[in-house]
């Protein structure tokens, strides 16, 4: 079974994650910021991965802390359960639509962290959630799973929609990424390390 839990306490937050790689995309999903969970929630059933999250923290200051401390804990979840890498694809890729919005996410579980975060507009809210912490979370993550990951929006017009895109295709990609390709039980590098 390639899962791991992940905790993280700090003066800041206090978080949780279960992560199964090779799950059905059953979720139970509690960060006190209810669009959030929406978010992680479509990555899980999409991804058909099972995340079991539980995060407080001090958003009555902002959210911030909570989605960055977020991302570094799913991302250490990740790099967990993804364990050695050998027969993993490695690679994945999809293009999610939206209705109006159409998101693509191209990732490399390459072991070098590098985020490239291409999503206009980087301003507004949704309720009182700031949208460019979502750029923060998805920076986090990247690093903590020791990922390269590219996040590019092609067109859309609605936050709701924009950012719903990216993490169903999100899901997609890092499913594609973590599948045993039965061809081959080698670690996917010429390098020999990943």
């Amino acid at each position: 079974m390639r899962t791991a839990k992940v905790e993280r306490k700090t003066k800041e937050t206090d978080i949780s994650v279960q992560l199964n790689l090779d799950g059905k995309g059953q979720y139970d999903i509690n960060t006190t910021i209810p669009f959030l969970d929406h978010m992680l929630t479509l990555f899980s059933f999409h991804g058909a991965m099972d995340l079991k999250i539980r995060a407080k923290g001090d958003i009555e200051i902002d959210y911030h802390h909570l989605m960055e401390d977020l991302g570094i804990t799913l991302g250490e979840a990740l790099k967990k359960a993804v364990g050695d890498k050998k027969g993993i694809k490695r690679y994945g890729r999809s293009s999610i639509p939206m209705d109006e919005s159409l998101a693509t996410v191209v990732l490399d579980l390459s072991g070098r962290p590098y985020l490239v975060y291409n999503v206009k507009p980087t301003k507004g809210k949704l309720k009182d959630l700031d949208i460019s912490l979502f750029e923060d979370f998805f920076r986090a993550l990247s690093t903590h799973s020791m990922m390269t990951l590219h996040v590019n929006l092609e067109y859309g017009r609605d936050l709701h929609h924009i950012i719903e895109a990216i993490f169903k295709a999100f899901g997609k990609a890092l499913k594609e990424a973590v599948t045993i390709d039965k061809s081959s039980k080698a670690l996917p590098s010429t390098k020999g390390k990943l």
